[in-house]
């Protein structure tokens, strides 16, 4: 399913028909909600209807819709707003942005090395997992130049869909080592695309360019195993 996040990350409010509802739960035809996946968190969200408000707890996809699980029992009707938190999605759509950066740097720079997990964090961190068996960790501690080199550069990130099997098909376009992008009903993937010098599979909200994001700090370098290796990284400032 395409979600009104991935085409406009900007609105963060907006109203919504109901289509179902049981206690506490609520089925709508749209919702600015990212839901979580990825590595990036949910949205930090709340629903409001005529005499009450309420904390979104989770968002899952259903015939037509999507279901809002909300704190309370109440049971909705019509339309409702549904509210997220700005400066939260904007810092999930920072870090995001900038994990590609580091992970397309890692492809490049080391033999086309594939993710093994990734998370972004509510503190402003987020971590990168490769395989990199026999890695220079001091190579890896050094990524923080390369990744402020493209924030200076400001290069643009669009987002288009293709082909799941033709994006299956093309290397590099799924970065990780066992999970691919889901394909949508259509047959289709997203693919974000950060000008020349990144493009794969991602559902995750982004900038608009990489200039708008901060510069960043390599904070460290973990071994996980004899394979992997984990890379912290934060803001400079």
């Amino acid at each position: 399913m395409q979600l009104d996040c991935q085409e406009h990350p900007d609105v963060v409010a907006r109203e919504c028909r109901v289509l179902d509802a049981r206690p506490g739960m609520v089925l709508l035809a749209g919702s600015p909600i990212f839901p979580g996946g990825g590595g990036q968190l949910m949205d930090i969200a709340s629903i409001a209807w005529t005499g009450g408000r309420a904390a979104v707890r989770e968002v899952t996809a259903g015939d037509g819709g999507l279901w809002h699980a909300f704190d309370g029992d109440a049971v909705l009707a019509d339309t409702v707003l549904v509210t997220i938190d700005a400066p939260f999605r904007n810092l999930m759509r920072e870090l995001h942005t900038l994990a590609h950066v580091a992970n397309s740097v890692v492809f490049r720079d080391f033999g086309g090395a594939l993710l093994t997990g990734a998370q972004l964090s509510a503190d402003a961190t987020f971590r990168l997992d490769f395989d990199l068996p026999g890695a220079d960790n001091d190579r890896l501690r050094a990524l923080d130049g390369p990744i402020n080199d493209v924030i200076r550069q400001d290069l643009p990130v669009r987002a288009f869909h293709m082909p799941w099997d033709d994006a299956n098909a093309t290397a590099g376009l799924f970065r990780s080592k066992s999970v691919a992008p889901p394909r949508q009903a259509d047959g289709l993937v997203r693919i974000v695309e950060i000008a020349d010098l990144d493009r794969q599979g991602c559902g995750g909200t982004h900038l608009a360019s990489t200039g708008q994001a901060r510069r960043v700090k390599i904070l460290k370098i973990e071994n996980k195993g004899r394979q992997n290796r984990r890379v912290r990284i934060g803001f400079a400032d």
